[in-house]
């Protein structure tokens, strides 16, 4: 006779037990790969009373929670089954991902390196390990589990794509470039590897290739926001403002209370000279986040555009003091200050555009010390030039006083300014900048000297004339003039920037200082005066114009001073020729943007740095012809007079 079956406590033997349990398991392994949800989490339970001390049905109901996105009753089933069986790779992976959903980023790291070092080629434990380390900012660490998942899997297309966003992070972007077109290869329509593989080429200036990614992953998923407002970005980074500002408009569209789209709308606006209209996105974006403080920082700019300083001042301000440690944030407020007049805490503020992304690189350190305006006689000063042609002409007037408090000065230029630098009373020598330094004592970079001498509005340094032409050079001139169209009246012309095409931001301020080669044709019919260009490069006159065009025999900025030397006013946007002819004594009329430059300050006609220059600014933002009609109208008062 057989023995008797052991029973348990409900009349169930311990096979009838079993195989309920087993049946129960996989019903509620079928519901739960099946995405029924609920009802796998009931049959777990029922699972769990047959069996209360199977780690596999606690992991999974742990995972069935999450799924639910409970992840506090995950953590406690999952805590179950590893207390079961510590060595439970799922348990501690699922686990990891559970405290990851409850921003529990270190415990969950420690979880998922835990799975990883009980089966090491575990790829789920590898994912998840990489993708917290990623959650929690660690992304060189983040680079290097995904590099280890994709080792055990060549070829993991979503690997590839965490990758490739990792390194952009880390700004390495050709990696970043290299591994999101792996990803594309294997599946052409993520839109998610097609905008990070934007943002990658957007962050090379690949700008062309970025917008084409941006527009496949919309094509790809309409509703992706991010991929039209990176795509404004990199469109106004072209010039291509209009397509820019469409761009942001739908990325609004789609997400319309977002503080980001509300201000990239707000750049794009501006770009394309609606200035108000950018001020009010700019508030927008403030009103739905107070605290996105490139929202006040772009406020700032718009205003400092509109010339209302003071307001523009108090926005920055407020940014100030949400992110006080950015550089541009810094460099622009220190602008602002200046063009206001307030020389003390904006010369002192300016120091920040050596942080700034677009001066950085420029940033030269030399061992020796800056100079700071302390008493070093008898020591040799480098001075450096820095920024552009119109910088330096304008502050190499510091090397004088520099050289008046006993310092041996010694000046490094770029080489078209050498020969004219040269004039200048003080510097012991003036080197071009690709040559080798002399010995010196200190250093200091050339817009840095107003600082160093505690420049006030009241102690510019303002001789009437500190450059000078070659006197010889400036004779021959004379004589070739003179022959060329005799005597009387002689006006140089000067009515573009260079364009600065490679410096998107610049490129921007140029297009503003610089007006079309057509709109001083009105100036051109006033009698009896002979008009030269100064123009060296940029757009040129029609043919037929009676402009007298000398400038393909100047090869530096010293035959420059030496033909302005022989004209009698010079007419010019915001250029280098303006400064060069200002610093010379010469009379300088400057035909200046409604916004305009720092330098010359708010609400003012007349310049203290240069007492014989004098400004005819825009009325209204674009607006050439009113200023070309005012200097019309002074030019013929001017002509009759001389």
């Amino acid at each position: 006779m057989s023995p008797t079956l052991r029973r348990t406590a409900t009349g169930r033997s311990e096979a009838e037990r079993l195989a309920a349990f087993r049946k129960v398991f996989a019903d509620a392994l079928h519901q739960q790969q099946a995405g029924a949800i609920d009802e796998a989490i009931a049959n777990w339970r029922r699972a769990l009373k047959l069996n209360p001390g199977s780690a596999e049905a606690y992991c999974n109901l742990g995972a069935a929670w999450r799924q639910k996105r409970r992840p506090k009753e995950a953590v406690t089933c999952l805590r179950k089954a590893i207390e079961l069986n510590p060595d439970h790779v799922e348990a501690h992976n699922n686990l990891g991902n559970a405290l990851k959903d409850l921003g529990r980023i270190e415990e969950a790291v420690a979880c998922h390196r835990r799975a990883v070092a009980l089966r090491p080629d575990c790829l789920e434990a590898h994912a998840g390990l990489a993708d917290t380390l990623e959650a929690q900012g660690s992304w060189e660490a983040a680079v290097a589990a995904y590099q280890d998942l994709l080792r055990l899997r060549p070829g993991h297309v979503e690997a590839c794509i965490r990758l490739g966003i990792c390194l952009q992070t880390l700004g390495r972007s050709d990696e970043a470039i290299d591994c999101l077109c792996a990803a594309i290869e294997q599946r052409p329509e993520s839109p998610e590897a097609l905008f990070f593989l934007g943002c990658a080429l957007q962050a090379r200036d690949r700008l062309a290739e970025a917008v084409a990614c941006y527009r496949a992953a919309a094509g790809l998923q309409p509703d992706l926001a991010e991929a039209y407002g990176n795509q404004a970005e990199a469109l106004r980074l072209q010039g291509l403002v209009d397509e820019a500002l469409a761009c942001a408009h739908k990325a609004v569209a789609l997400r319309p209370g977002h503080a980001g789209f509300l201000n990239g709308r707000g750049i794009a606006l501006q770009a394309v000279g609606r200035w108000q209209d950018a001020a009010a996105s700019y508030r927008e974006a403030i009103r739905a986040d107070a605290r996105f403080y490139q929202a006040h920082v772009n406020l700032g700019l718009v205003l400092h555009q509109m010339q209302r300083l003071d307001d523009a001042v108090a926005a920055y301000d407020i940014a100030l003091g949400l992110a006080p440690d950015d550089p541009d944030l810094r460099w622009n407020r220190s602008t602002a200050l200046l063009a206001r007049g307030d020389f003390a805490e904006g010369w002192a503020e300016f120091e920040w555009r050596w942080r700034t992304p677009q001066l950085r690189r420029g940033h030269r350190r030399f061992a020796q010390p800056q100079w700071r305006g302390e008493a070093a006689p008898g020591r040799t000063l480098l001075i450096h030039a820095e920024q552009g042609f119109g910088d330096t002409l304008q502050f190499c007037r510091y090397a004088t006083l520099a050289a008046a408090r006993g310092l041996r000065v010694v000046m490094q230029v770029p080489r078209p300014l050498v020969r004219l630098l040269g004039t200048l009373a003080g510097p012991a020598a003036v080197v071009p900048e690709e040559d080798e330094l002399p010995d010196f004592d200190l250093h200091c970079p050339m817009m840095s000297l107003p600082l160093a001498m505690k420049t006030t509005l009241e102690t510019i340094p303002a001789p009437t004339a500190y450059l000078h032409a070659d006197p010889e050079q400036a004779a021959l001139w004379r004589s070739r003039i003179r022959t060329l169209c005799g005597d009387g009246p002689r006006v140089g012309l000067v009515w573009a920037g260079n364009p600065r095409a490679n410096r998107p931001v610049a490129a921007a301020a140029d297009r503003r200082r610089s007006m079309p080669a057509g709109c001083v044709a009105p100036l051109l019919d006033v009698p009896a005066v002979r008009f030269f260009s100064l123009q060296k490069d940029g757009p040129g006159m029609p043919p037929g114009s009676p402009l007298i065009d000398l400038m393909h025999d100047v090869q530096d900025f010293a035959d420059t001073a030496a033909l302005v030397a022989n004209l009698d006013l010079v007419v010019s946007v915001d250029t280098a020729v303006a400064h060069l002819a200002a610093a010379m004594g010469k009379p300088v009329w400057l035909a200046d943007r409604f916004d305009s430059c720092w330098r010359w300050l708010a609400n003012r006609r007349d310049s203290p740095w240069y007492p014989a220059l004098r400004i005819y600014r825009q009325p209204h933002p674009g607006d050439w012809d009113d200023v070309i009609a005012t200097i019309r109208r002074d030019l013929l008062a001017w002509s009759n007079k001389s």
